[in-house]
């Protein structure tokens, strides 16, 4: 840890309603997460800037939020704190959209405060999202939080928390260092492809190109690219094709079918093209989820990759 003082400091003004720990929730694995966790209300993120590590708090405080950076990339995520907590998240034309359908509009309504944050940056969901690739979400976040501990350099600031790993030196690391993490070679030569053109996929303008780079990566496909550019930059459109949980939670909410398959998703997502991802992002902040038969599915994606 370095200085506990803020050296770069920030007042947001957040739209009445708007929810901080809700539109925060997709920056952090899990309670326990070593990089980014809520503490007494405030949020605490810990990450690798173009400028060097740093800490972002987002504190609220009578209606604004307080963004407070600390370490040599201070100024770097206090500049687009507001993109970070979702507030240049863009609902241009959603309500429309939203109020065609009964529940999305209900949605729509009961979770008006949840913004889609967008971080700027590729590698630390990459991170995550390759480790989720066909487990469940205990595996994954297993591999997650011994990755990042195993390189452990910790965050400036006043939270105990560790950065995300250099891409480079995940590219070094041979895939057996990941075994232990319950990692096979397929995820961790996955990553250390990825971690290997890092640079090239951080320079990405958009969404769009940033998909088409990741999908050529071998081991990288469709639900992979969505989970990062959904986070990365906020994109309200990506949706997670090849998810074992997601079809049939569109089905059975837009639908009443307890059952559907990718193909299904998208046709009763098409209506809210443009916003699709956000939808989905809707249906998860309710809890929605699909009537289950036989033995009890490990909740969490089961993705393809």
């Amino acid at each position: 840890m370095t200085a506990t003082a803020p050296t770069a400091r920030r007042v947001l003004r957040p739209a009445t309603g708007y929810r901080l720990a809700g539109s925060v929730r997709p920056l952090t694995f899990s309670p326990y997460d070593p990089c980014a966790r809520i503490v007494a209300g405030a949020f605490w993120w810990a990450t690798r800037t173009p400028q060097g590590p740093a800490t972002l708090a987002l504190r609220p405080s009578a209606g604004d939020l307080v963004a407070e950076g600390y370490g040599p990339g201070a100024g770097w995520v206090v500049e687009r704190a507001d993109a970070v907590a979702g507030l240049r998240d863009d609902l241009t034309g959603f309500a429309d959209l939203a109020a065609a359908h009964p529940v999305v509009a209900r949605l729509a309504r009961e979770h008006r405060g949840l913004r889609m944050p967008a971080t700027g940056l590729l590698f630390p969901r990459i991170l995550r999202a390759v480790f989720e690739q066909k487990v469940t979400g205990k595996e994954a976040y297993r591999a997650y939080s011994a990755t990042v501990r195993h390189f452990r350099e910790p965050a400036p600031g006043p939270v105990p928390l560790l950065l995300p790993p250099e891409p480079a030196a995940i590219a070094a690391t041979p895939y057996w260092v990941f075994h232990p993490f319950g990692v096979e070679q397929r995820r961790a030569d996955t990553l250390r492809r990825a971690a290997a053109v890092a640079d090239r996929l951080e320079r990405c303008a958009d969404a769009a190109e940033a998909t088409r780079r990741l999908t050529a990566v071998p081991g990288i496909g469709a639900w992979t690219a969505a989970e990062v550019v959904r986070v990365a930059y906020g994109d309200p459109d990506a949706v997670s094709v090849g998810d074992y949980h997601v079809p049939n939670t569109v089905a059975w909410a837009l639908a009443g079918e307890p059952r559907g398959d990718d193909a299904r998703m998208l046709a009763l997502l098409e209506p809210f093209r443009g916003h699709r991802g956000r939808v989905c992002v809707l249906l998860e902040a309710a809890g929605i989820q699909a009537p289950r038969y036989g033995p009890r599915a490990p909740i969490r994606s089961f993705a393809r990759y």
